[in-house]
């Protein structure tokens, strides 16, 4: 069924031009259709606040047809914001404790830029295993993402992230690993998932964990994996969210930090994003951009217009797929009489009796 907008969020209305599903609060109530609540715990930057709304809702809305979608934003206040962000987040946003207090039947957690190497040096470490801990007791399943797993694999499993000798910037192909567990039934055995990080919890990590690989790449390693359980926590280290300029917009971010003196080399090419015909529109624009700074003149315009174009998209239908599962585990589990359990005396090998 739609996501249902039940707030002001500009985010509802951009969905519903996009041709997203997306009903009215007096519409839901007139159906008979049980309601599912998701949290989203955004911790993304200011540039990147509204981007990754949309890419969430988007996906949670397209991808399930048994409930009503309330998704509920927050986020935390020790993240630095600017002031427009933060009108946004005060007139739009749930704080943790209202959403606590409500209760949630799932979560996401996005991703965050970080200064320095240490996750638990940073200003939202305390507040954000605040939530993990809840989350864990609470909600049927938490969906963490990129730097959300790193944290989870720190701090639940003793696992810390390892620095990698170059970024993993691209998409990637990955495959099936698993082929039993729901959350990839019916998804293709390929597929592509975009990805944005220097750092990387590997395969021999996630085993020392006990955890659940679902999904690897020979590139860039692991994608998706879940806790023991199967499904408390779902781990993704890429994007599968990400929309299809998603990869160009950071392209674009980087070639101005170089054109601002801010870092010494041009960027690399995204992998496998661009075509010839888009590398070689990239190479004209740093030739001109090379010698615009030499000479002091005008700096030309990023050509993005006509890059944009010529991108496809090779993993949304994936995404969408795996978030439906997920979004059909979480209902057969709190709308059913399943319940996760916890507790002594469950098969060890499969203690939600999902496959």
């Amino acid at each position: 069924m739609p996501i249902v907008a039940h707030t002001g969020l500009p985010t509802f209305e951009r969905l519903r031009q996009e041709g997203v599903g997306v009903l009215s609060p007096e519409r839901a109530a007139k159906q008979d259709i049980r309601e599912l609540h998701i949290g989203l715990l955004n911790m993304m930057p200011d540039a990147a606040l509204a981007a990754t709304e949309r890419q969430f809702f988007r996906l949670v809305a397209e991808s399930n047809p048994i409930a009503q979608f309330y998704v509920h934003p927050f986020t935390l206040p020790q993240l630095p914001r600017g002031e427009k962000a933060r009108a946004h987040i005060d007139a739009y946003y749930e704080s943790f404790e209202a959403v606590r207090e409500a209760g949630l039947d799932a979560l996401i957690i996005t991703g965050a830029n970080v200064v320095g190497p240490e996750l638990s040096q940073q200003p939202f470490w305390g507040p954000l295993i605040e939530v993990i801990d809840w989350a864990a007791q609470n909600v049927t399943s938490t969906l963490c993402s990129c730097l959300a797993t790193h944290a989870v694999l720190e701090f639940r499993y003793g696992q810390k992230r390892r620095p990698q000798p170059a970024k993993f910037w691209g998409v990637f192909p990955h495959r099936v690993v698993d082929k039993r567990h729901p959350l990839v039934n019916d998804v293709n055995t390929r597929f592509d998932v975009p990805h944005s990080r220097w750092n990387a919890v590997e395969r021999d990590q996630f085993d020392a964990a006990g955890l659940r690989v679902l999904v690897e790449s020979e590139q860039v390693g692991i994608h998706l994996a879940t806790s023991p359980d199967g499904l408390r926590f779902v781990f993704f280290q890429g994007h599968p969210e990400y929309d299809t300029i998603s990869l160009l917009k950071e392209f674009k971010r980087e070639t101005l930090r170089y054109a601002a003196g801010e870092i010494a080399d041009f960027p690399p090419f995204v992998a496998n994003y661009f075509d010839d015909t888009g590398k070689a529109l990239i190479r004209e624009y740093r030739e001109r951009l090379d010698r615009a700074l030499a000479r002091g003149d005008a700096l030309p315009e990023f050509p993005e217009p006509l890059l944009a174009p010529r991108l496809d998209n090779t993993w949304h239908d994936t995404a969408e797929a795996v978030v439906g599962n997920w979004m059909g585990l979480v209902y057969q589990v709190t709308h059913t009489d399943r319940r996760i359990p916890f507790m002594d005396g469950v098969d060890p090998d499969n203690p939600l009796g999902l496959y």
